[in-house]
């Protein structure tokens, strides 16, 4: 039966994604799979396990609820929290085990109060994000230099920073890195067994020397090129598809209309086929007149606003398109193919973006290379 609206998530290609990107990595370097924000609208635990089939050594979320998520789901595997954790939330992070991130001593001793049981630390140096972390060289130094003195409770395991341009300025990559590397190199005289970990997934694929003791790949998993252009560029398989089904087939004489406001009128007889998929499944406003759409392996102009629960596609004057025939947003039919990226640049955005906005409504199939899931 035709579905109005459905994700479906090729597991298959989350593992061979990550497969990829660890055998690019340089010196031995560990990959963990970053799946935070419902692995960017994929799916959270069947996403992480996929990813740890394919070879990653951990997991990367932002939030408490997250790492518990995961934990939920029976995922065992080493999850580190990246994102600022409050007094409300610690107890749900130390309860799933996870590792978290620190950048002021504060947190440090809230943390030694409040740990029933050894908590893994990873210090942040702020060297260019300008968002989470300490700017100052010192300050880093004194947080580790704390955690590595609270005894038992803390364990300091690692040092990490995050770069703000990997995806369109490698020489302010480089200006980071050459930042990041003395706090690195200071923290091992004092502590050998630290992990050093800074790329993301375009790092991880343009600078072979950002790779360090560990890679946090998020968007490349995906299948999605981290440059925001072509992922076939660096070898990575899309692994979500997003299809509808036409609904209806009507025509539109010279002169009508489709859709709220009136946006699309029909210049010649033209037909119209009507989608139920809209922007409360994800499909952005902007894409109103903006978009194609996959039918019968032929791409089709998005006309009229999109609504909430619709969408609407002019066929021509002679459509060989009937009531039932699946849709394609994201994916392909036949020689077609309509990627994350290109809806992006339509609307002037990224791919994450448009991957994190598939509403929850929207169900998930899963499967392997189009064999259901057991």
């Amino acid at each position: 039966m035709a579905r109005r609206a459905l994700a479906r998530v090729n597991l298959g290609a989350i593992e061979r994604n990550v497969a990829l990107l660890k055998r690019g990595l340089r010196g031995g370097a560990q990959l963990w799979a970053v799946v935070k924000a419902g692995a960017y609208g994929h799916g959270a635990v069947p996403v992480a396990r996929a990813a740890l089939r394919g070879g990653a050594g951990g997991l990367a979320v932002a939030t408490a609820e997250e790492a518990a998520e995961l934990r939920g789901g029976g995922v065992q595997a080493p999850i580190l929290v990246m994102g600022a954790i409050s007094g409300e939330e610690l107890p749900v992070a130390l309860h799933a085990g996870a590792e978290l991130v620190a950048w002021d001593e504060r947190f440090l001793d809230q943390l030694a109060r409040s740990a029933t049981a050894p908590v893994r630390i990873h210090v942040k140096l702020d060297t260019g994000m300008g968002r989470l972390g300490t700017r100052e060289l010192s300050e880093a130094l004194a947080v580790a230099g704390r955690a590595l003195a609270a005894g038992p409770q803390l364990e300091l395991a690692g040092a990490m920073t995050h770069f703000a341009t990997a995806d369109d300025d490698p020489e302010y990559l480089a200006v980071q890195l050459d930042r990041f590397t003395p706090f690195v190199a200071e923290l091992r005289e004092r502590s050998p067994r630290i992990v050093a970990h800074a790329a993301n997934s375009a790092a991880t694929l343009r600078e072979p020397g950002s790779h360090l003791d560990l890679v946090r790949c998020g968007i490349a998993i995906y299948g999605c090129d981290p440059m925001h252009e072509d992922p076939d560029r660096h070898g990575l398989e899309p692994a979500l598809e997003l299809s509808s089904y036409v609904a209806a087939v009507k025509l539109a004489r010279a002169g009508d209309s489709a859709g709220y406001g009136r946006r699309f009128i029909a210049p010649a007889d033209t037909w119209i086929a009507t989608l139920p998929i809209g922007y409360g499944d994800g499909i952005r406003r902007a894409l109103s007149d903006n978009c194609e759409v996959l039918i019968a392996g032929r791409r089709y102009p998005l006309v009229g606003a999109v609504s909430m629960d619709n969408i609407t596609v002019a066929l021509g004057a002679r459509p060989s398109v009937e009531v039932g025939a699946p849709a394609a947003l994201i994916g392909r039919q036949g020689e077609e193919r309509q990627t994350a990226e290109q809806l992006a640049r339509r609307i002037g955005t990224i791919s994450y973006e448009v991957l994190c906005g598939i509403s929850a409504r929207v169900p998930r199939r899963y499967d392997r290379d189009g064999e259901p899931l057991q």
